[in-house]
């Protein structure tokens, strides 16, 4: 059997109307498809998510609500390419790519559903699998290690050379790609894992830290979802 490392991988990663998974829509995409021959193809949308964008979010990621009207994919479109996508890449067996994938794929499942298309899940018949998140590949690995683990944070503890600008989507991917390499060499165990035993070292690092903030009282509950921690409500 070929090693996951050896496997194709698609990075994904958005720019959103704000931090609500549930409520806010997708406004650009980048998906990265990366060959065990280092070749790439990539995709990047742009799209009008049919709302306003906030100025608070267009300071972030520089998409502006003039902008998508005037040249943005219709939401509906566009979000039925990425899903189709991600689905066929990942029925395959080969992993996704997402750094806190949690946010991306809980928010992407629900704006599917807002904009009556088939959820991932649906297009997969059960659980939005494989998926791979440097964040929390970080987290388990290097489980004591102080500091922040923001997605530039990880570019400079990991030595990764990153020229673009972050809260781009399709900087944040070569970035995500570029980390995970990195700790693929860092930590030669994880190389001889399954994907499913890799999704399973994610998923308790990620209890673990939601446990950790429910102590500190900055989280209410544990979801043990990941990565789609809230479905669509007639889902649940």
């Amino acid at each position: 059997m070929t090693a996951w490392t050896d496997s194709p991988v698609l990075g994904f990663d958005t720019e959103t109307t704000g931090v609500d998974t549930t409520r806010d829509r997708i406004v650009t995409c980048s998906l990265i498809l990366l060959q065990p021959d280092g070749s790439m193809t990539k995709k990047y949308w742009l799209i009008n998510p049919g709302v306003p964008i906030p100025e608070q979010a267009s300071r972030i990621h520089h998409i502006t609500t003039d902008m998508v009207q005037a040249e943005g994919r219709p939401a509906p479109h566009a979000l039925e390419e990425i899903a189709s996508l991600l689905a066929e890449h990942m029925a395959q067996g080969f992993p996704a790519v997402a750094f806190n994938a949690s946010y991306d794929f809980t928010l992407l499942e629900h704006d599917l559903f807002r904009n009556g298309l088939p959820t991932l899940k649906d297009r997969l018949g059960g659980q939005v699998s494989p998926v791979l998140d440097p964040y929390l590949i970080d987290r388990a690995c290097d489980r004591y290690r102080r500091g922040k683990r923001r997605l530039e944070n990880l570019t400079q503890h990991y030595g990764v050379n990153m020229d673009d600008a972050f809260h781009n989507a399709e900087a944040d991917v070569l970035a995500t790609l570029r980390i995970l390499r990195a700790q693929i060499e860092a930590f030669p165990n994880i190389s001889a894992l399954s994907l499913p035993e890799v999704e399973a070292l994610q998923r308790k690092a990620d209890e673990e830290f939601q446990q950790f903030l429910v102590s500190v009282g900055r989280m209410s509950s544990v979801s043990s979802h990941w990565p789609v921690t809230e479905e669509p409500a007639d889902k649940m």
